[in-house]
């Protein structure tokens, strides 16, 4: 069993100069140092790069510091771009947000391998899997000389379930390539609960029934590196408090403290938008890990 450090997500797009020193002390004042280097944040210092001087400015200021990392994401920037002039920059991107986050001093970074948007729609899945495999062949380079570890994400699309991602680590088998266990993906995709709509059901609408799997953790125990706690009713993507869902923690947690490569537990509860007090936060996963 590993002793892995705890690390907590703030939606800093809500933040500005002022108030974003101002959140990071409450984490440090409720006990918790370890912050994530956002998305959000990886994307500022790409547009504006004096905006990581002012990062690092407020961390030594708070006495907090950034232990895990999460890549910017969306149609244009996962790892399974198939359409030919658009990878280049998705791949350059990508390797600056290697960079960025070898710069802080962090050595883990969730990548989304990419969904099914209807944009791709012409694209087997087949087609996108080697995508994201084309991709990895180009970035796994960088992170191993970066000592970055990537890791790839479970979430509610054929593209990456946890057959497909651990294909994607067979076929790398690299001290550099290791998984993002998302809790409230997986509960997303536990159980057939009977809703006509949800996360899962819209993502699997084009490819048929949704494989409901209630032993994705288990699958995926061995090769995680870091994981995304938080909560939901397993029918959308929200980004609770645990406690607030239906995720049996109990299990989840005693599970994650066997993975024999993980890196740090992380909270992906959002405070912002959940209406989650950073003392809530900061309390309950205390608590947890």
């Amino acid at each position: 069993m590993h002793t892995a450090p705890l690390t907590c997500l703030f939606d800093f797009e809500h933040t500005n100069d002022k108030t974003r020193p101002y959140v990071m002390q409450e984490f440090a004042v409720n006990g918790v140092t370890n912050l994530v280097l956002t998305d959000t944040l990886i994307s500022e210092i790409m547009k504006s790069p004096g905006f990581a001087k002012k990062l690092r400015d407020d961390l030594k200021n708070t006495g907090t510091r950034f232990v895990d990392a999460h890549a910017p994401f969306g149609v244009n920037e996962d790892l399974n771009v198939p359409i030919a002039e658009q990878r280049p920059i998705m791949l350059e991107r990508l390797k600056l947000a290697l960079r960025i986050t070898a710069d802080f001093g962090v050595d883990s970074i969730a990548v989304h391998v990419g969904n099914t948007p209807e944009t791709f729609a012409a694209y087997s899945l087949d087609d996108l899997h080697a995508a994201i495999i084309r991709s990895l062949e180009e970035l796994l380079p960088l992170a191993a000389r970066l000592g970055v570890t990537i890791a790839i994400e479970n979430i509610w699309f054929p593209t990456s379930t946890p057959e497909k991602l651990l294909d994607i680590i067979a076929h790398f088998r690299s001290e550099h390539l290791g998984i993002c266990f998302d809790a409230g993906h997986a509960n997303l995709m536990a159980v057939d609960r009977h809703f006509e709509v949800s996360a899962a059901i819209n993502g699997w609408k084009r490819f048929g029934a949704v494989p409901y799997d209630d032993q994705i953790l288990e699958k995926l125990l061995p090769e995680i590196t870091t994981c995304h706690l938080h909560d939901n009713d397993g029918q959308n993507d929200q980004h609770l408090l645990p406690g607030r869902g239906t995720i049996d923690w109990q299990h989840c947690m005693a599970l994650l403290k066997q993975a024999p490569r993980i890196k740090c537990f992380q909270s992906e509860v959002i405070p912002v938008r959940t209406n989650s007090s950073i003392a809530d936060v900061c309390r309950t996963f205390l608590a947890m890990v």
